[in-house]
């Protein structure tokens, strides 16, 4: 039996997931101590480009490459996780690259600390064009980048963790009932659903299991061109809110008062022209104002879809 299987999760990536495969099959591990999952969740992989990823590496024999044709991350994750043979679990981004050291390192997280029930760690960008100068320090989580620093211990409970880069015991996935289904990404990312990590992490609180950080267990996570848009973490800021009120409805109604007065501050603190919907889409090169541009999108998208009555309040806006 495996000590740790690795899972990626993939969809029509496999430039990137073929890199991904190769971080996989050169860890300071013993092949016999760890599985490799691939789901390979794109239409009609197996008569692709899939079939052929998929030969690429049928000689690595702790490799198991599975076509799953339902879609949805979540799901993909939930078979990931039933045909798991170990009792621990770590899932990869495609489009990530893990250090030689990372399963060792999770293990570690896992074996240094009692009933731990999740292990997180560092995330370091690969930037695919230069950062730009709009994106602040305050928004770059939103591309999955994890740097908490110190040393391997018991998080805080301000830190949290990626799923580029995230491992839990099989026991407590299990008990949680899975990744949710009606969370998560599905397809090529027009849906920007998530917070399906965060629902089993919610779990994990509630049920007094460990959240444990090891900036040793580091991957590198590519940060694609299309990502590193203003029009992409827009979508991005809006796709929360509708995430965060299917994970918790009660919790984002009770901050509607507070969101509703940093949406009108937002509009006020505008120039006339932009004191409108225009004021939630124009271009900005500076990184705080384009922070809160995105905090009065999310603002906007939970006070729709929360049906607000206070909104009838922004007619007195001047």
């Amino acid at each position: 039996m495996s000590m740790i299987s690795a899972i990626i999760c993939t969809y029509a990536r496999y430039d990137v997931l073929r890199k991904a495969i190769r971080s996989l099959t050169s860890q300071t591990l013993a092949s016999s101590q760890y599985e490799i999952l691939i789901i390979d969740n794109t239409p009609n992989a197996e008569n692709g480009e899939g079939a052929i990823c998929k030969k690429e590496f049928s000689d690595i024999e702790n490799l198991t490459y599975v076509f799953e044709k339902t879609p949805g991350l979540s799901n993909a994750r939930n078979v990931g996780c039933k045909l798991a043979k170990s009792n621990f679990i770590s899932y990869l981004d495609d489009d990530a690259i893990a250090e030689p050291q990372w399963l060792e390192e999770v293990l570690k997280g896992f074996n240094s600390f009692e009933n731990v029930g999740v292990v997180g760690g560092r995330i370091s960008p690969i930037w695919e064009i230069p950062r730009p100068t709009w994106l602040g320090d305050a928004l770059v989580g939103n591309v999955s980048v994890v740097e908490w620093g110190g040393n391997l211990r018991i998080a805080a409970k301000d830190e949290w963790f990626a799923g580029a880069n995230i491992s839990f015991a099989k026991n407590v996935l299990m008990e949680a009932g899975g990744f949710s289904t009606n969370l998560g990404r599905k397809g090529s990312g027009q849906i920007l659903l998530s917070n399906e990590e965060n629902e089993i992490l919610e779990f994990i609180r509630q049920s007094k299991y460990q959240e444990v950080y090891n900036p040793l267990a580091s991957v590198d996570h590519l940060v694609e061109k299309n990502r590193l848009r203003r029009d992409w973490f827009r979508r991005r800021a809006a796709w929360q809110a509708a995430s965060d009120f299917m994970l918790n409805p009660s919790s984002i109604e009770d901050q509607l008062p507070g969101m509703l007065d940093n949406f009108k501050n937002y509009l006020c603190s505008l120039p006339p022209i932009y004191r409108n919907i225009q004021g939630l889409y124009f271009k900005t090169e500076d990184s705080g104002l384009f922070e809160w541009q995105l905090s009065a999108i999310y603002a906007n998208t939970a006070l729709t879809l929360a049906g607000f009555d206070g909104l009838e309040d922004l007619e007195n806006v001047e």
